[in-house]
């Protein structure tokens, strides 16, 4: 049975992170030299910029998702200049790591926040780790709900961090790909991306395929580093 309470949860850290996600894709491609995020008024954390954008994907979706299955699932997306993109491929590259360097960030911050509250006697690791379940509160009462929000921006920034770090379109691995190739391929790389929309479609099955394999993996090992000494898996 769908937990709504804990649907609204994650629903509300996905804005969040998806917001802050575009931000930052939109905020590197202003540092590099394309303003047309900028323009469009998503160089901020505000959502509603971004919301106009995708609305069925940061809204629709996302609360149909969460009602179905307790889960928010949806897309954003920050425009740039393609002409840009192809005069300035590596800082392109960079702007497309800005969104998952984002994600990392709030993972971090919530490791941190976590690590805190044990130091202070706050929070414990609990016998079983599950996806929003990282931490448990020594006191029942507002604490229990810190600490499934953390749990929540740990667990979904993680997911996030890593779905779009794989080298797969419409990923945000496969734009920084150019990173690692050699400047001859770049252009024919790009123009091979870029010409075919129907590779959209074949990434989104690898990743669906591939995610699998890699996300539990590194969600156990990410939980074991926040609780030296004590093993999960």
């Amino acid at each position: 049975m769908v937990n709504l309470a804990d649907g609204i949860v994650y629903y509300v850290v996905f804005l969040f992170s998806t917001t802050l996600h575009e931000a930052a894709h939109a905020w590197a491609a202003k540092r590099g030299g394309d303003l047309t995020a900028y323009h469009g008024g998503q160089v901020s954390l505000d959502p509603r910029p971004h919301i106009r954008r995708e609305p069925f994907g940061m809204v629709g979706l996302p609360i149909l998702s969460v009602l179905i299955s307790g889960w928010p699932f949806g897309f954003a997306s920050a425009p740039y200049s393609v002409d840009w993109a192809r005069r300035h491929p590596r800082r392109a590259a960079w702007m497309a790591l800005a969104g998952p360097a984002a994600n990392l960030l709030l993972v971090i911050l919530a490791a941190l926040a976590i690590n805190a509250g044990v130091a202070a006697d706050i929070f414990h690791s609990p016998e079983s780790v599950s996806f929003g379940h990282v931490t448990a509160a020594n006191a029942q009462g507002v604490m229990d709900t810190v600490a499934f929000v953390l749990g929540a921006f740990f667990s979904l920034n993680l997911v996030l961090f890593l779905l779009n770090m794989l080298p797969v379109p419409p990923l945000d691995g496969s734009g920084a790909m150019v990173l690692a190739l050699p400047e001859s391929i770049v252009p024919r790389y790009q123009a091979f991306l870029w010409g075919n929309p129907a590779l959209g479609w074949v990434g989104i099955l690898a990743a669906w395929y591939l995610f699998d394999q890699v996300f539990q993996p590194v969600f156990l090992l990410a939980v074991n580093l926040l609780y030296p000494g004590v093993t999960y898996g």
